[in-house]
């Protein structure tokens, strides 16, 4: 029976946890059939990944913009819907957002590290088939290695973990389905959060990030005490706290607080008494001469790196029956011909792709990895085989395990630490490698495609995740999702490598070309990678207080993971992260009686969703803009007093969410008509 689906919301147990004998009802019932996989939306899904592909790649590499792909794809995907003759259906709708959010995670992933081929000089050993052949192998992993973790991150962890980017997603997804109150409310907080971000960022009506640095009588505690406090006043930011809560947020606030007001002080401190370079050492500059950022850049974001990997490790440590169970199903499949359950016999929106299936193409892509290492990178080398051996084994391992890391990360707080995990891929690598013989150019060359396979990988999975939260809130079928995701890949991979190679020849990434691009992540991956190779000193006393702080945390029953978070993301994001987890719960503070409080919160949640979107779209519009030449710049954040001026329109901003959050209660009285009967 074809349906193009009834207006519905989202139930109420959809952000909550599930009682023991509870189920999640999604949008879109298992029995109802309507139009999910079609030319429409494959198409539409494909045009959205190559376009999105080549705009983030080209403007997150030549103005250092990186802006996030699936929120404006799924209102790109809304918005086209009443052009054609017959509406797209909502499931339509999520299959081109999750081709089309393929895009992002694989931009991601290879900016991060492969344009430092070209900045250490390795431009003759790196073409199209490197790059592009390291974002495919490493997006494809991603996806293979996620699947068999879908119904634990998605219906296990349900209401446990806020998912805020999947939210935000599926909120914009299903107001634009619903239409009517909802809808409304979204589209005015659109509006609202889009506007504010776009005054702020592209036209600098007000400082960005408050900060103490530029209060005067501050000026001893930031410039000699090293002792900064920051806060980003975009509304983007605050709707992601809106949506992750207050423990997870005060936990992570809890990290960078330690970073910012501890470690960044003492090391300041610590500059006053030594002179001798401390690893890693920056030339031609002193730790005493460093301010509160670079000693944070530097330093203690190393800090942060290893709390990452020692708490992925007691991650995956937890998480191994899962993991192990996970793959059991898969191999009983092969060898006996059975699962839980034949395929077929499964609920439609809990099918997912063959764990035969999906096991078997693990294998033809590991070997392929094999290949490409073995023909292609090191070749020309002594012990070909061994080398690239030693590539597959790196890579399969790190995706592998840090596959539920990033799926676990972005859950969290939205936030995929992809780069921390690849710098550490790049040391294993390095060390590795150069233990094996292999150093100089072509030790560098092949630990960066490795870095770029494994980078590539964790960022799919950590994008993809969030797709199939998406499709699992709204009824979607998993292994449509799942299949179509590679062709998506496959787009963006291509893309991506040909943005890369035409901005090197034109601009270059090089430090000697005159306008060469930013690209701050590469240019760290190419220095790391640089030390090893050269085997400079390694900051392993850094790697080693982060990864004992993990441990401590998990000791304590803290999540270690969200903690080390927060000592790697900088204090100008965390603090407004706490801020809106703040404003939700005082959202709910004082409501009458649970049910208004929980109808305060999905207003609310609804209101942040429209803040994460705007911010989202008009990010793109402005780093657009930027791209072709006009200067809407108004200059006015250069002034002292905007400062202060930004703390003044985040109090706005907060008053419009609480005042908009707390309307639930008059929308939930009754007509006095209905009250009378």
């Amino acid at each position: 029976m074809e349906n193009n689906g009834t207006p519905k919301g989202l139930p109420p147990n959809a952000y909550k946890e599930l009682g023991p004998d509870e189920k999640y009802a999604p949008i879109v019932g298992p029995a109802e059939q309507i139009r999910e996989v079609t030319a429409r939306s494959v198409t539409i899904g494909v045009l959205m990944s190559a376009l999105f592909s080549a705009a983030a790649a080209y403007l997150g590499l030549k103005i250092g913009q990186v802006f996030e792909a699936a929120i404006p794809i799924a209102i790109l995907a809304v918005g086209f819907s009443p052009l054609f003759k017959r509406r797209s259906t909502i499931l339509e709708n999520v299959i081109i957002q999750s081709i089309g959010a393929a895009s992002g995670v694989i931009v991601a992933g290879a900016i991060f590290v492969l344009p430092a081929l070209y900045i250490l000089g390795l431009d003759k050993m790196a073409g199209f088939t490197k790059v592009f052949f390291a974002a495919f192998f490493g997006g494809a992993l991603g996806i293979l290695f996620l699947i068999p973790l879908r119904r634990y991150f998605c219906a296990q962890q349900h209401g446990k973990l806020p998912f805020p980017e999947a939210t935000a997603t599926t909120e914009v997804l299903v107001a634009g389905e619903k239409g009517g109150a909802q809808a409304r409310v979204l589209a005015t907080a659109m509006a609202v959060g889009g506007a504010y971000d776009f005054l702020v960022s592209a036209m600098h009506t007000w400082k960005e990030t408050f900060s103490t640095e530029f209060i005067p009588a501050m000026s001893t505690v930031t410039h000699k005490a090293r002792a900064v406090f920051s806060f980003n006043v975009g509304a983007a930011v605050m709707g992601l706290g809106y949506i992750i809560g207050v423990r997870y947020a005060a936990i992570i606030c809890a990290g960078s607080f330690l970073s910012w007001f501890v470690f960044v002080p003492l090391l300041g401190w610590l500059g006053n008494y030594t002179m001798l370079p401390v690893p890693p050492e920056v030339h031609g500059t002193q730790l005493a001469t460093m301010g509160a950022d670079q000693i944070f850049g530097t330093y203690v974001r190393l800090i942060g790196i290893g709390g990452i990997f020692a708490a992925g490790v007691v991650g995956i440590l937890k998480n191994s029956k899962v993991i192990t169970s996970s793959f059991t199903v898969g191999l009983k499949e092969i060898f006996r011909g059975k699962q839980d359950g034949p395929v077929e016999q499964k609920e439609r929106t809990d099918r997912d792709m063959k764990m035969a299936t999906t096991l078997i193409l693990s294998g033809i892509f590991l070997i392929a990895i094999w290949v490409f290492f073995r023909f292609f990178v090191v070749s020309s080398q002594k012990n070909p085989l061994t080398l690239s051996l030693i590539a597959l084994a790196v890579v399969a391992l790190i995706a592998f395990l840090f596959t539920p890391v990033a799926a676990r990360a972005i859950a969290i707080v939205g936030v995929n630490p992809v780069s921390g995990m690849t710098l550490m891929t790049l040391i294993v690598s390095s060390l590795i490698l150069v233990a094996a013989g292999l150093k100089g150019r072509d030790g560098m060359l092949a630990a960066l495609l490795i870095g770029g396979v494994v980078c590539s990988s964790l960022s799919m999975a950590g994008g993809f995740i969030t797709d199939l939260k998406i499709g699992y809130w709204i009824g979607a079928t998993p292994r449509n999702q799942q299949m179509w995701k590679f062709l998506g890949t496959l787009v963006a991979a291509a893309a991506v490598s040909g943005v890369i190679i035409v901005l090197n020849k034109t601009y270059g990434f090089a430090p000697d070309r005159p306008e060469r691009l930013v690209a701050p992540q590469a240019n760290a991956m190419a220095a790391v990678i640089s030390t090893f190779m050269s085997e400079s000193p390694v900051p392993w006393a850094l790697y080693g207080i982060g990864a004992a702080i993990a441990l401590l945390m998990e000791m304590m029953e803290i999540p270690s993971l969200a903690f080390a978070l927060g000592m790697y993301i900088p204090l100008s994001l965390n603090t407004p992260i706490l801020a809106g987890a703040i404003i939700a719960w005082f959202v709910k503070r004082g409501a009458a009686n649970e049910s208004l409080a929980s109808k305060r919160h999905e207003r609310g949640v609804l209101i942040a969703s429209g803040f994460i979107a705007g911010g989202a779209l008009m990010g793109v519009v402005g780093a657009l803009i930027k791209f072709l030449g006009y200067n809407i710049d108004l200059g006015i954040d250069r002034h002292g007093w905007a400062n202060y001026l930004s703390v003044i329109m985040f109090a706005v901003l907060t008053l419009y969410v609480i005042f908009e959050a707390r309307r639930a209660d008059k929308l939930s009285q009754p007509e006095p008509e209905e009250a009378s009967k």
